[in-house]
């Protein structure tokens, strides 16, 4: 069974992750790929569910014994990364690896992964959208909410480096739009097989 993954980046707010739930519920054969991370979980996040929760020292000892296909440092002491152990668990079952990760981890995912890899960069409609997004979650800090501003301005200008951009203008239209675009790649690679 080849490998197969579809990767989906964008700042924070942009609604990446509405649109992966929705998609999720459309192919039956994507299985989401589980972050690890060593922030604490948010009111209702569960281990193992929402993300692989870990210490920073835990963190920083998978780091070192190589587990991680990609991580990063997202804000002091706050990590993300992806594990080699998640791959190889979805793969095995001969699903589609669905990521929801931040773009640097996009990036490298798919130079991993190379052309067997859909790389999808969710665009907000702009900045000034997105900040109201982020403010209508009312789980974020001000401070939070300016952090994530600043990063978001970086992570617009790393749009070229994916092989799609959707614009998340419309969630229904956006998510149509992606299931358009993941249908003509899966068939294009089915041809190819």
């Amino acid at each position: 069974m080849k490998r197969r993954a579809i990767l989906f980046s964008a700042p924070s707010g942009s609604g990446k992750t509405t649109i992966i739930k929705r998609l999720m519920q459309h192919f039956d054969f994507f299985e989401f790929s589980i972050s690890a991370t060593s922030r604490q979980p948010r009111e209702g996040e569960r281990d193992g569910v929402d993300y692989y929760f870990l210490t920073p020292d835990e963190f920083m000892k998978e780091v070192e014994a190589g587990q991680f296909l990609e991580w990063e440092e997202v804000y002091a002491d706050v990590r993300y990364g992806t594990l080699k152990s998640e791959i190889e668990r979805i793969c095995a079952k001969g699903k589609v690896v669905v990521f929801d990760v931040d773009v640097n981890g996009g990036i490298n995912i798919k130079r991993f992964f190379g052309d067997d890899a859909l790389a999808i960069f969710v665009m907000p409609p702009s900045i000034e959208v997105l900040e109201q997004r982020l403010r209508h979650r009312g789980t974020e800090s001000e401070e939070s909410i300016q952090k994530r501003l600043g990063r978001s301005a970086k992570e617009l200008g790393e749009a070229h480096r994916f092989d799609v951009t959707i614009v998340n203008d419309n969630l229904d239209d956006a998510v149509e739009q992606t299931k358009r675009t993941i249908t003509e790649w899966l068939s294009r690679d089915e041809e190819e097989s």
